[in-house]
């Protein structure tokens, strides 16, 4: 299967099934703009809880936070954003197209084919100009310079803000940390690649202080765990690869940074980052703000800016990847089978129940199991058509287990559940599925 062609049928899948669609189609679309379907929602709504318990739920020394998407323009001026969030802008005369000059190798027209066959015609290009990213709008009834606000770029930023609030309010002590996940937002000059880069977008993001010379110490802890999340999520490690920011990618405000990186149909790109930002976003917001952040250790007396290590992941970039590294394509007794193979516990509907006809009383055991199941997991009713066909669908969508209710159910009251990956099928007691469900999904029955 092509690289490409795979990123094309992924995202006709996607459509299809109810995943993602594009946002105001019937419009004709909003460009880099994506709404989550039935499917989508649950499956991205999986992998941030997933995220939350292992940040939040299953650590005593990381609170969780939702800061608003609006904030003083102040905030921005501090932490760099109004001087300095800008890509070099430039536009070709040629194809009339719009791209970011870092971006474009050789200066090449990706738009414009050459004579020379496999190769694009050179651009004319204007010189390069900044162009902001943060959009910007206007609080209040008249649109006055005084009035300015943004739609945060990132949500890192209401976390150091409310740095001193949350360690009053949950008398944690250094180390700790601050988690939180939310819509962030950037006028990106060349989004694209489905769900990867778009304007609009959700972040997961931890900022965890620590005191000043353990900091590499427990970069390097994160660095670990983050890895191991992304294994556990069931994605394949081979396709898993560290890259380290080097001196010309270092931001400014890093000491060190590290991102995982995915392999993806259109090359290796950045799903998280693990970034050592120092002090220097609290240093910024006290000197801006006027107030003072610094920790006080009561143990030694002393006080402190706490330097931060930051998470940061992308809950959009992170479904995409469990959506592009789950689906495979296989010959099945000569037909081609679709499949989602996603680890049960992102999977959209964990069960499907299929009655073997809509008739002899077999859709009444059925929708009985069926009420069951769905007071517990996600589940998935399905009567139409020929049961090899029900199989593919739930294949299709990454249901992992499929329960069939056939005329021996009537009489030895056992059912048949398949197994998505290796098609294999067992006979279980009609009253015990919930429980092996469970069991599977590591959840009490």
């Amino acid at each position: 299967m092509a690289e490409q062609n795979l990123m094309e049928k992924l995202v006709s899948l996607a459509k299809r099934r109810g995943f993602v669609f594009q946002s105001s189609e019937v419009y004709g679309g909003l460009g880099s703009v994506w709404d989550y379907g039935p499917l989508g929602v649950a499956l991205k709504r999986n992998v941030k809880d997933r995220w939350w318990h292992a940040m939040v739920q299953a650590r005593e020394d990381i609170e969780g936070l939702d800061a608003a998407i609006l904030m003083h323009p102040r905030v921005w001026e501090a932490s760099g954003h109004v001087a300095g969030f800008t890509d070099p802008l430039v536009d070709c005369r040629t194809c009339k197209a719009r791209f970011r000059a870092d971006k474009l190798a050789d200066a090449r027209c990706p738009q414009k084919p050459s004579k020379v066959p496999g190769e694009h015609a050179a651009c004319d290009l204007t010189e390069p100009r900044l162009f902001n990213l943060m959009f910007k709008t206007f609080m209040g009834p008249v649109e006055e310079q005084a009035a300015v606000v943004y739609l945060r770029p990132e949500t890192a930023q209401g976390i150091y803000v409310n740095y001193q609030n949350v360690l009053t309010a949950s008398r944690q002590k250094i180390p700790f940390g601050i988690a939180q996940i939310g819509k962030a937002f950037r006028n990106e000059i060349t989004p694209g690649n489905f769900i990867f880069r778009t304007r609009e977008f959700e972040q997961m993001e931890m900022q965890f202080f620590v005191r000043p010379g353990t900091d590499m110490e427990w970069f390097e802890q994160w660095r670990a765990l983050r890895m191991q999340w992304h294994h556990d999520l069931g994605l394949t490690p081979s396709k898993l690869r560290w890259h380290e920011h080097g001196p010309t990618e270092l931001a400014h405000y890093a000491k060190a940074a590290y991102d995982i990186e995915y392999e993806f149909a259109f090359g290796w790109q950045e799903i998280e980052g693990v970034h050592n930002r120092t002090d220097f976003d609290l240093a910024r917001h006290q000197e801006y703000s006027g107030r003072k952040l610094e920790y006080f250790e009561q143990a030694t007396g002393e006080r402190y800016l706490p330097y931060i290590v930051e998470t940061s992941a992308g809950a959009d970039r992170v479904t995409l990847t469990v959506l592009a590294d789950a689906y495979r394509e296989e010959e099945v007794e000569g037909e081609v089978r679709v499949v989602l193979g996603f680890h049960p516990a992102i999977a959209p509907i964990k069960a499907a129940v299929l009655p073997l006809t809509k008739k002899d009383g077999l859709p009444e055991v059925a929708e009985g199991l069926y009420a069951e199941l769905r007071r517990r997991v996600p589940v998935f009713y399905d009567d139409g058509g020929a049961i090899g066909r029900r199989y593919r669908r739930q294949d299709e969508v990454g249901t992992p287990w499929c329960i069939t209710i056939d005329h021996d159910t009537l009489t030895d009251r056992t059912v048949t559940i398949r197994e998505r990956d290796a098609m294999t099928q067992v006979r279980v007691g009609i009253d015990q599925v919930a429980g092996w469900v469970a069991e599977r999904l590591g959840r009490p029955a």
